[in-house]
């Protein structure tokens, strides 16, 4: 799972630090959600794991007691999101591609994501965590409730064998994916499936270019003289 639905921006324009800030209500109702499928599929996990970070705890906790899942929840650092650096050091002209280059396409490994750390570097921590759960013998399916940069670079490296990160993988606010492991092949059998808004009607931007907007947004009005 990706983390449900959260807000990084004061009305004010302040940036709120992203590791302490909430599942808003509309996260809190995917996180449920995605607990009410796994509940009516009749999944038994074994294990969750989350990345440790406020937002994806609260979501594996909320779709845990939706699911009734009673099993230990893990918090596994080397899973958190893809670090960003300061956006006040990326100058106006390059703020657009620093919010967008590092989720589209296949991605260059020395990317960085707004300033901070690099597509390579995010790799380097993460794989090793997923081989880790990958060689533990002891669980049958496991339930990952990480990040949207964090499941791009895991699904990828688990779909090509290598380092290709593939931007394009799309990662909405509390989408569910599915992947058979183990094998001599993995199978992605679900992707950004949101229970909520299955089509995914309600926008057709990236989460991205949807951050993007409300930061332009959120600056503007704090700008804005009364």
């Amino acid at each position: 799972m990706r983390h449900g639905a959260v807000e990084y921006f004061e009305e004010s324009g302040r940036i709120l630090h992203p590791d302490h800030v909430p599942l808003t209500a509309a996260g809190i109702a995917q996180a449920r959600a995605a607990g009410q499928v796994l509940a009516q599929a009749q999944v038994r996990v074994d294990r969750v794991i989350c990345s440790g970070l406020l937002r994806t705890r609260m979501t594996a906790q909320y779709a845990m007691a939706a699911a009734k899942i009673d099993v230990p929840l893990e918090e596994w650092p080397q899973l958190q999101e893809i670090r960003g650096g300061r956006l006040a050091a990326i100058p106006e002209p390059q703020l657009r591609e620093a919010f967008l280059s590092a989720f589209r396409g296949a991605v260059p490994l020395q990317t960085r994501f707004l300033g901070g750390e690099t597509i390579g570097e995010l790799f380097a921590r993460t794989i090793p965590a997923l081989q880790q759960l990958l060689d533990d013998p002891n669980w049958d399916t496991a339930l990952l409730v990480l990040h949207g940069g964090v499941n791009r670079a895991l699904i990828s490296w688990l779909l090509t064998g290598q380092q290709l990160f593939l931007g394009g993988l799309e990662q909405a606010p509390g989408c569910l994916n599915v992947i058979d492991v183990g094998g001599r092949h993995n199978i992605l059998r679900v992707l950004n499936y949101c229970p909520l808004d299955v089509l995914q009607a309600a926008t057709r931007a990236s989460t991205m270019e949807l951050l993007y907007a409300r930061y332009q947004s959120v600056r503007t009005r704090a700008r804005t003289p009364e």
